[in-house]
């Protein structure tokens, strides 16, 4: 496991209104900043980059932080009760926001538009799936704000992709089975997630012309996911057996590969790729889990944790190769960013001193870089406090841009 250790120096310079606007009476709430009203400058920062794996001790390099003298915009999205079920799960290059939230008329997928302007059209919008769901999530949404997710019908929970053009279609699932979930989609509309009935759960992939493709599982295994699909219809997923979970890329020529573990682990789960086929999400051992990065050229690398740290997840990579995720440290979970340049940051650097909340999580990341994190009212508190005191309170959803 690498492990980073960076000195960093921040000044910030910032001023901040918000306004409230509330989706519904229910748990989720929006909220919209305006870029001028919340605005960090890192006037100088340094990081020096350090890199332990198997007990030998290298110094890379000294590097000119790609953040230096940038403009950062945080807009504090929504809050979602996430013990009622609420999450966000992904933001596109418009900065339209999906996740499920709580509402009176029980857990919706939702849509948001964290700026409202010509390139972000959406209104704050349920997703409420078929007529006569009384559940849906939206799990993903694309470039030309495509939603992919699921919802209740009286059969079962069934894979949606909604359009603005089409409205929800049920994307059904494969001969015998009656459930379905989708977790994924690219630009092409084309959608991945899993068909699951009698004979197990197995990963699938809707092609643009909405047929259904089995993408198998590896062997031995009785069982697999996908949860992402590149622009080149690239999967990745997990699947093999219940104690023994193996990342996989699937491609059209290759099918299922299996993507190994870090040294010491027996499980790894894939949780996004890019255009370029680099892969990421975490490697599991009795240990604890570690943040990966795989790609054809280097195999899976661990991309390390924060000082002090001892756990790591990656969730999402941009086509430009930036990563998000979650780190653990001595004051809490704490949201992370692996920079393309080799850079890991604890994002909380990299907003004003003396904010009223903690981003505890990354949960995706645009083209654009604009990053999609959770997080919790309150100043850092240590790991123990953060472990038994805020494992209920609501959850703040935020929005940062460079």
């Amino acid at each position: 496991m690498h492990i980073l250790a960076r000195k960093c120096a921040l000044l910030h310079e910032v001023s901040l209104s918000a306004s409230i606007v509330s989706l519904d009476s229910g748990s989720i709430q929006n909220r919209s900043l305006s870029r001028e009203n919340l605005i960090v400058r890192m006037m100088r920062t340094r990081c020096v980059r350090h890199c332990c794996a198997l007990g030998v001790v290298s110094l890379l390099s000294v590097l000119e932080p790609t953040f230096t003298q940038d403009t950062y915009v945080v807009v504090d999205v929504a809050t979602l009760d996430q013990v009622q079920g609420g999450r966000v799960r992904g933001v596109n290059d418009a900065g339209e926001i999906v996740g499920t939230a709580r509402t009176q008329a029980g857990r919706r997928g939702f849509r948001l538009g964290a700026f409202e302007s010509a390139n972000s059209p959406t209104k704050n919008e349920r997703l409420d799936g078929f007529a006569g769901s009384d559940a849906s999530a939206a799990n993903a949404i694309n470039e030309k704000g495509s939603v992919a997710g699921a919802a209740n019908t009286d059969t079962g929970i069934r894979a949606y992709l909604w359009t603005r053009k089409d409205g929800f279609i049920d994307l059904g699932a494969l001969p015998g089975d009656s459930g379905s979930e989708a977790w994924g989609l690219n630009r092409n509309d084309e959608v991945v997630g899993y068909s699951s009935g009698p004979n197990g759960v197995e990963a699938v992939l809707w092609e643009s012309n909405r047929s259904i493709q089995r993408l198998g599982q590896l062997s031995p295994g009785d069982y697999s996911r996908a949860y992402a699909i590149n622009d080149n219809g690239d999967v990745v997923g997990t699947s093999g057996q219940t104690d023994s979970l193996r990342a996989f890329l699937w491609t059209r020529n290759s099918q299922m590969e299996d993507l190994g573990a870090l040294d010491g682990h027996n499980q790894s789960f894939a949780t996004g790729i890019n255009n370029a086929g680099r892969v990421v999400g975490y490697s599991s051992g009795a240990l604890g889990d570690h943040a990966f990065l795989w790609s054809k050229s280097t195999g899976m690398v661990g991309l390390g944790t924060l000082t002090g740290g001892v756990y790591s997840r990656a969730r999402a990579i941009n086509v430009p190769g930036d990563i998000v995720g979650v780190s653990d440290s001595p004051v809490g979970n704490r949201a992370v960013l692996w920079t393309r340049h080799g850079e890991m940051w604890d994002l909380n650097q990299l907003i004003p001193a003396g904010s009223n909340f903690v981003l505890t999580e990354a949960v995706s990341i645009n083209n654009q870089g604009q990053i999609l994190a959770i997080g919790q009212t309150g100043k850092a508190l240590s790991k123990q406090e953060h472990d038994h005191s805020r494992e209920e309170e609501p959850t703040r959803v935020f929005l940062l841009t460079r």
